[in-house]
């Protein structure tokens, strides 16, 4: 397919643009509840972020290998190729530091990481929708649309099955217990698995404003188990991709969308009760829930600028879509050292929000917005400049 669906680019540059503003706070003592993660159990807007992004990546894995040939080896070199540089990328901005050697030692190496889970399921859904090709042509349509819609229960049953089904499933089951017990942060077994395989130095390690330091958890919110489920979100937006090619027409595929977004929103509230909606967990409530809010949030998006040609607003998004990898690459490195890098005991970003928002409006949460906003002008400018150079950067 040679003629780019411009609103799967909209979508993506609108994920990368609130994926900015959530990661970028002036203080994070005070951020607005909307714009942190959810504790534990719940979605915030913030808890959109990631399997939006996700979704899309199975969106555009569909339109970039409609006619990419199954049997040619130059077709998987690419996946394994932009998988590698999705890994390394992943582990730089995990590791790299300012002083020498630049490079944090391998043994407290956070492993998991948001690039690196979207090298992992771009690798293995890739893969799966070469081999759908492959069935398609050979069984038709039908057959190859079951096969990936059977992959993707079997994907979310399964998880849940081994995370708390096989209890729930006993007559003495007390769901509200099972949950406390089986998903809780320390006992989970996404969680053991984690600690297991690759040991809490491996882990993730976040940032507690009453300590004043980092702090190391005993999970990991892009862990080794939890990639499963989120493998179903990348191929529940290959859907999305394949309505794209096969239905023509605007209206029909607007309508198409809105319909299997909320037959996803209704399974995931079924379900919500006993597998509990969690991004750290990514729980297969949550990956229904996700996968029906994009599915409608994309049907508004096409509504919006391919049925009533309102197009003005969009181009920003645009141009962030177009070289979404690379702005998101470009943000974690200027952050991070933003906060490595330090003047006088002060690192470079203290100085930048305590002297321009914070110093205007206060330290607050809304100095803090003004803060992650200007920083989400900065990097549209960056997006702008490399979209009207026509420098588009592949992953």
């Amino acid at each position: 397919m040679n003629k780019r669906i411009v609103p799967v680019d909209i979508f993506r540059g609108l994920t990368i643009a609130l994926m900015i503003i959530v990661n970028n706070p002036g203080s994070w003592s005070h951020i607005f509840p909307p714009l942190e993660h959810a504790e534990w159990f719940g979605v915030t807007p913030t808890d959109w972020v990631f399997p939006f992004f996700l979704f899309i990546v199975g969106t555009s894995i569909a339109l970039a290998y409609h006619n990419r040939p199954t049997d040619n080896l130059k077709t998987y070199c690419r996946i394994v190729s932009r998988t590698l540089k999705l890994l390394f990328l992943g582990w730089f901005l995990a590791g790299f530091k300012w002083t020498w050697p630049f490079f944090k030692s391998l043994d407290h190496l956070r492993i998991p990481g948001v690039l690196v889970r979207i090298g992992v399921v771009f690798f293995f859904a890739a893969l799966i929708y070469l081999l759908f090709k492959w069935m398609w042509k050979k069984w038709g349509m039908g057959i190859a649309l079951a096969f990936l819609i059977g992959l993707i229960v079997v994907d979310l049953v399964g998880y849940w099955y081994v995370m708390i089904g096989r209890y729930e499933l006993q007559e003495s089951a007390n769901i509200e217990q099972l949950i406390a017990e089986k998903l809780n942060k320390n006992d989970n077994l996404a969680s053991q698995i984690d600690r297991k395989i690759l040991g809490v130095n491996h882990m993730w390690y976040h940032y507690e404003p009453d300590e004043g330091k980092y702090v190391r958890g005993n999970y990991d919110p892009e862990g080794l188990f939890s990639t499963l489920p989120a493998l179903a979100t990348t191929l529940l937006g290959m859907i999305l991709g394949l309505l794209l090619l096969y239905v023509k027409g605007d209206m029909k595929r607007i309508i198409l969308s809105i319909i299997l977004g909320l037959v996803l929103l209704g399974a995931a509230f079924a379900w919500e009760p006993w597998f509990p909606f969690s991004k750290k967990l990514w729980t297969s409530s949550y990956v229904l829930y996700m996968a029906g809010l994009s599915f409608i949030f994309y049907a508004v998006i096409h509504f919006i600028y391919n049925y009533i040609h309102w197009r003005a607003w969009a181009f920003p998004f645009i141009a962030l879509g177009m070289n979404a990898i690379a702005i998101f690459v470009l943000n974690g490195f200027i952050e991070k050292s933003f906060y490595i890098i330090k003047i006088k005991g002060k690192a470079i970003h203290w100085w930048i929000y305590h002297y321009t928002w914070a110093h205007w409006l206060g330290d607050n949460e809304w100095a803090s917005l003004a803060y992650a906003l200007s920083v989400l002008t900065f990097y549209i400018w960056v997006a702008i400049y490399l979209y009207k150079k026509k420098i588009f950067i592949k992953v």
